[in-house]
């Protein structure tokens, strides 16, 4: 495959292509249990192809009254297959910032819709492929952090380079569209627009210097030519979604950062290169270019990414850190409760087919205008394991209890998962905690190998628990209650809160749960967040083809769910070929902005290039929306 090929894959695609997965993963047999479901599962659910019958929870009709009987404050609209934003009616919306958009007046011009940004004033303009967002407040200042998830080649660079750099300055473009912008917003008169020239604004990239903290930094793991001593890494990439901290800083999360990475010469093969999908040539080239990328003259340096980093948005001048006590892995977000006795808890998904959901717990408790130190440095990682009686447990990643030294815990996070025994999930994307009840939610958007190989690590993928249907392509939204009310617990039990499916193609377990109709169906549920008021908003990043098993589910959504009677209304549609991802509110809960991620045509400006952006989305009548 030629190196343009690359650009037009997904990154599951990227991997699966660089580094194949057996075709099978030695059980005989899809196993099949029947399970008493709580909530909207009720009845007996036959797993892969067998019939689902429904309990309670059913989302009879999208119509008005239906829709105020769901305690929904708008009509949930219908599917659509265009190019542009639906929101229901009463609602409006307007772009927020788009990519190429200035942060600071010099940077006015920076952006062409022939040509895209130039590369001298790639670092002071709004970055590439939104995702994951939060908004902080100083004073009457409000300062949105935006992660910018990945670039398009084809878009960003001139078309003598045919979507690949040719050059050091070509790749420093592409280094620059991406990582966190964090900016100012206010509303000018007009909505919500981007504060030019705040002292807030600042760009953070894959050039940008950072620290460590946690038991890794400093280790053997994590040294190299550049730093020896293991402390200072350049750089975050492939930021996913986000999370914010109790004390008020932002939390951006390294995904697929294995596919920045290449060879230019021999490399070691390792076993924990090939389980994060590491090695060969990298998406970008970037290794032909920077030393840093070429595995054959840094292997060390992809243990330096695939972390949690916290950014102060706050402060312009401070230096972001990677938590390393949190795990590396494809962290999709970073979701911040506390425990019953004060302790800090973060549950974090790896994003990708067959791996795990984790949770950290700090030795130290937060109190509110307390120190931080050590809160994210010092503490136990866990892994969770599902079993079928619907209850499960939180297995402490230790040297005692996978063999492994705390370095090589951190570092290979995933080995230490394999070796405990975690459920392999249906990649394990957002994760949102209700704001009054000790609960929490997690996206697993879709996996086509359940059931059928193992993961990277060639841990068997059986069907079962709250991973119900082989060759998964629709997701499903799994749902645990922690023992005691204590997210702290050791203990918890679970549930599906939704099967995704298609009712208008499958009358069997394809077709979703009872509370999926025709009328509000979707697939790939990804981004989650909850509204102050409780209400659970999911983001979709699937198939928008429209056809075959897809048939009428129409373009990428975000939807708003009841958590407690399980309906689920459709509140707005994306442009074709567009993913929506990330989530946040303004200080006064009035407008929602959200994140439109690789638009197709040429949205949101009619011409030209499409432009990954950010939108603010309000109720006519000033009402809250958040």
């Amino acid at each position: 495959m030629n190196d343009q090929d690359f650009t037009d894959l997904s990154w599951d695609e990227f991997d699966e292509m660089r580094d194949p997965r057996p075709q099978d993963n030695g059980f005989d047999a899809v196993v099949e249990r029947a399970i008493s479901r709580r909530g909207f599962l009720g009845g007996a659910l036959a797993f892969g192809s067998g019939a689902l019958a429904m309990g309670a929870g059913l989302l009879s009709s999208t119509t008005a009254s239906r829709a105020e009987g769901m305690g929904f404050a708008f009509k949930p609209i219908d599917i659509a297959t265009d190019h542009t934003i639906h929101v229901p009616e009463g609602y409006q919306w307007k772009v927020l910032a788009r990519w190429g958009d200035a942060l600071f007046s010099d940077a006015q011009d920076a952006y062409s819709p022939d040509t895209g940004v130039d590369v001298s004033k790639s670092d002071r303009v709004f970055g590439e492929n939104t995702d994951g967002m939060e908004l902080f407040t100083d004073g009457d200042k409000q300062i949105i952090a935006v992660n910018s998830e990945y670039v398009n080649p084809k878009i960003n660079l001139p078309a003598a380079s045919e979507g690949m750099p040719q050059n050091a300055d070509e790749v420093m473009l592409l280094k620059n569209m991406q990582g966190v912008t964090v900016m100012e917003v206010a509303d000018m008169g007009n909505g919500y627009e981007i504060v030019v020239d705040s002292p807030y604004n600042r760009r953070i990239t894959h050039e940008t210097q950072m620290t460590m903290d946690g038991p890794a930094a400093g280790s053997d793991l994590v040294k190299t030519n550049a730093d020896p001593e293991g402390m200072s890494p350049k750089g975050t990439m492939n930021n996913c979604g986000s999370g914010k901290t109790l004390w008020g800083t932002y939390l951006t999360c390294e995904e697929n950062f294995n596919g920045y990475f290449g060879a230019t010469g021999e490399y070691d093969v390792t076993d924990e290169f090939k389980r994060y999908g590491i090695g060969g040539e990298g998406r970008y080239a970037y290794e032909k270019f920077d030393p840093r990328y070429d595995l054959s003259k840094e292997p060390n340096e992809p243990h330096r990414h695939g972390w949690v980093t916290e950014i102060n948005p706050l402060d312009p001048a401070s230096t972001p850190i990677k938590h390393t006590a949190l795990g590396r892995f494809k962290h999709e977000n970073a979701e911040m409760v506390q425990a019953a006795d004060g302790r800090v808890v973060v549950y974090m998904g790896d994003d990708e087919r067959g791996e795990f959901i984790y949770k950290f717990v700090s030795n130290g408790v937060y109190t509110e205008g307390g120190s931080t130190e050590g809160l994210l440095s010092d503490g136990t990682l866990y892994v969770a394991k599902f079993n079928d009686d619907m209850s499960g447990e939180w297995l402490a990643l230790t040297p005692e209890t996978t063999g492994m030294s705390i370095e090589d815990i951190l570092v290979f996070s995933r080995i230490a998962g394999s070796k405990v025994g975690a459920t392999t999930m249906d990649r394990p994307e957002w994760v949102a905690a209700h704001p009054s009840k000790v609960e929490a939610y997690c996206a697993l958007t879709n996996n086509k190998n359940r059931g059928v190989k193992p993961n990277a690590g060639g841990d068997d993928t059986p069907v079962g628990g709250p991973n119900p249907r082989e060759s998964n392509n629709f997701g499903q939204i799994v749902r645990w209650m922690p023992a005691g009310a204590d997210h702290g617990a050791d203990a918890f039990t679970w549930d599906l809160y939704v099967m995704a499916g298609n009712p208008s193609v499958y009358d069997n377990a394809y077709a979703g749960s009872k509370n999926v109709t025709a009328g509000n169906m979707f697939n790939s549920p990804d981004g989650m967040a909850f509204s102050s008021d409780g209400y659970l908003w999911i983001q979709t990043d699937g198939d928008d083809s429209n056809e075959g098993e897809f048939e009428g589910q129409g373009n990428n959504q975000m939807l708003v769910g009841n958590t407690e009677t399980g309906d689920i209304g459709r509140f707005l549609t994306a442009p074709n070929g567009a993913e929506v991802t990330g989530l946040c509110w303004s200080a006064d809960k009035k407008v929602a902005f959200v994140g439109i991620q690789h638009p197709g045509g040429s949205w949101p400006d009619g011409a030209g290039k499409p432009r990954s952006s950010v939108i603010a989305v309000w109720r006519e009548d000033g009402a809250l929306i958040g």
